[in-house]
């Protein structure tokens, strides 16, 4: 059966009639669902499959206009998105509680015909038994009802969330008019300044939240008092203090509603806790393991990130006279440490990864790990010029799907970076539909003329989200519930990211991602060596940041009671008392932009980075025993892992890639904190 990629046509969205639209697609869909309910004989093809059809239509037609409210956001956008929210919210509900076809699900799941499927269609209704259960089928009445307003205002809040944290990082900017006053900075930041003072109207260097230009001034400004300022922004965003507090804009008052509202929702289907409810469809099997994995880890860590801070203190002291170092020091100050210590800083590496050359050397070294050609599709229906359309083919000229990448930072588009499902893989009556995603990061933009250049630490960020996309693009599984990252445990999908980022670091890789902007020379091996020898500076502290997190974010959601936002702000000082190795001010309010937890899919959940780093540096582990471009194991991970989807449990996919059971000590080796 050939394969078919069905592309939204984005110029086409006309956002005035999307609300109508959607109003009669879901009743179009509830119609179908009707008769579903009154099937006799419910099988996979008159009634499962049915099924995955109709989630697919609402999936395919909402999916534009949900990427649209992250990557191009308007007033408009966010009002026709925001309507519509509601609607799907209630529909989702309303389908994971209909007990009719939860009923008809088991029925199958319980019958002969069930020992007749394939591996991934069990797998797929015994996760939709898990989903249904987990979305409250068996709750009546006014527990029913209660579920649903719980559902709907989590939906709601989460979006407000989002659009609180990119309200308060546009409603701050600053205008210098020396270039004197960004003493430190390198040429290639200042000229990102300069250029976005000139698309702002203005003349002089315009300094933002955008990640670039926050990044920039913690690494290079001289000026202790500017970094403090741009900190003290950036730290306070979406919040009630700091420089452009507004009440309508602090995130408090949402964390505290999302916190009791998962605990009530928890609740309600026989959960103590939130962090139970989470960890039920998950790798992991309980939330103390997750508390005694942090623990384990925080243990080896812990004593390396205080010598990390000693040493970093002690260089801010003696070379530089700081009586104390403050956070808006430490990015500055580890900078110059780290070029005393290596004689590197990130800046060396930036002209030797243009963008124009990493991205296509990106697809280089995929094509070579997997088999895979990726070409560009040209004249692609998009929502920015910056926007580019890729098609991917295995070695045997199959089309196997399509990404979007849209790679660089700007205004009206969310921080961060994300991979997201545009349309999924799944089988149609006559043909395959291909997988396509959608690849955003917010990098570094190209100045003027010259191509984007690119830190280390970005071209890692581009590996990561296009190791989520090939999980996700090349897929074999033809069924949407188990293809591709769907079905698959929340703590094992950054496996294949996280994964891809090993190939940043080798010689043989970086030789088709790097070369120089100007003169194409080769990164120089003097250069690797030291950029090598500085991977795991300060790994201690990187380490046990990221454990502060996730302890937080367990202890957030293994409280019984509802906790305030005084109760979680303590919360958050506990835990850092806990792991943390410096002080931070008490007027940070990092959690008002932890949109992580607060606005995404990891609730109880990003403890999942570290846990699935320790299959990925486990798996690369086989391609450091049997070389990194092996073509035998790279076929197997192929096969073992990204093609499967979630048809089995990510534990016994990896095994199968691995031939035994995940161990910690890659990740300890690869972090250097190995005893």
């Amino acid at each position: 059966m050939h394969g078919r990629l069905e592309l939204p046509a984005f110029s086409s969205i006309d956002l005035d009639t999307v609300e109508q639209r959607l109003d009669q697609l879901l009743a179009d869909s509830s119609l179908k669902i009707a008769e579903l309910e009154g099937l006799d004989n419910p099988g996979w093809d008159n009634f499962l499959y049915q099924l995955d059809l109709i989630t697919d239509d609402v999936q395919r037609f909402f999916s534009p206009v949900r990427h649209l409210n992250a990557v191009m956001n308007s007033d408009k956008i966010r009002e026709v998105y925001n309507a519509c929210l509601p609607k799907l919210s209630s529909w989702h509900t309303d389908l994971g509680q209909n007990r009719s076809l939860f009923d008809k699900t088991r029925a199958i799941a319980d019958s002969d015909q069930m020992n007749q499927l394939e591996e991934g269609q069990q797998k797929s209704i015994n996760d939709s038994l898990l989903n249904f259960r987990l979305g409250g089928v068996a709750l009546e009445g006014e527990q029913k009802d209660r579920y649903k307003e719980i559902a709907l205002e989590l939906s709601n809040l989460g979006t407000k969330f989002q659009e609180n944290i990119l309200d308060a990082t546009k409603a701050w900017d600053k205008l210098l008019t020396n270039e004197s006053d960004l003493a430190g900075f390198p040429q290639s930041s200042l000229d990102l300044a300069r250029q976005s003072a000139g698309n702002n109207k203005q003349e002089g260097y315009r300094l933002t939240l955008d990640f670039p230009s926050f990044h920039s001034v913690m690494t290079f400004a001289d000026d202790r008092e500017l970094r403090k300022e741009v900190y003290t922004a950036y730290v306070t965003r979406a919040s009630h203090v700091g420089p452009n507090p507004k009440a309508e804009r602090d995130n408090a008052s949402l964390i505290e509603k999302i916190v009791s509202l998962r605990q009530e929702k928890a609740k309600l289907l026989g959960f103590d806790n939130y962090a139970e409810y989470s960890v039920a469809s998950k790798m992991v099997e309980t939330p103390e393991q997750v508390v005694n994995f942090i623990d384990e880890l925080a243990q080896k860590a812990k004593p390396a990130a205080m010598r990390d801070y000693k040493q970093l203190a002690e260089f801010a002291a003696t070379d530089h006279g700081l009586d104390s170092i403050e956070p808006w020091d430490l990015s500055y100050y580890s900078n110059k440490l780290k070029k005393k210590l290596f004689d590197f800083s990130e800046q060396d590496l930036k002209p030797y990864i243009p963008a124009d050359l990493a991205v296509p050397g990106l697809f280089k070294v995929t094509g070579r790990l997997f088999g895979l050609e990726i070409s560009e599709i040209t004249g692609a229906d998009v929502w920015h010029d910056d926007v580019t359309l890729y098609q991917i083919k295995d070695n045997q000229g199959e089309l196997r799907g399509a990404f979007y990448m849209d790679n660089y930072a700007r205004e009206d588009k969310r921080g961060g970076a994300w991979m997201d499902v545009c349309v999924g893989r799944m089988q149609k009556d006559d043909h395959i539909q291909l997988p396509i995603a959608y690849l955003t990061c917010n990098l570094t933009p190209p100045v003027g003329d010259a191509p984007a250049l690119l830190t280390h630490n970005e071209l890692t960020t581009l590996f990561h989200e296009f190791g989520h996309g090939l999980h996700h693009m090349l897929t074999k599984v033809d069924y949407s519930s188990v293809a591709g990252i769907s079905g698959v445990e929340w703590d094992a999908v950054e496996l294949p990211s996280q994964f891809l980022e090993n190939w940043c670091w080798e010689r043989e890789s970086l030789d088709m991602i790097c070369g120089h902007y100007e003169t194409g020379e080769k990164l120089p091996q003097e250069l690797l060596d030291k950029a090598r020898a500085a991977k795991n500076f300060q790994s201690g502290m990187a380490t046990v940041r990221q454990l502060e997190f996730g302890l937080f974010d367990m202890r957030v959601h293994l409280s019984t009671d509802s906790p305030n936002a005084d109760d979680i702000h303590q919360m958050l000082n506990q835990v850092r008392e806990e792991v943390a190795v410096y002080e931070v001010p008490e007027f940070v309010r990092f959690q008002n932009s932890f949109s992580h937890i607060f606005a995404g899919g990891y609730a109880a959940g990003y403890f999942s980075y570290k846990w699935a780093e320790v299959l990925s540096s486990d798996a690369f582990g086989r391609f450091e025993e049997e070389g990194i471009f092996n073509d035998q194991t790279g076929n197997e991970f192929l096969q073992c892992i990204l093609e499967k989807g979630g048809t089995k449990k990510a534990l016994e996919l990896f095994i199968n890639f691995r031939g035994r059971e995940p161990r910690l000590d890659a990740l300890l080796r690869h972090t250097g904190l190995a005893a």
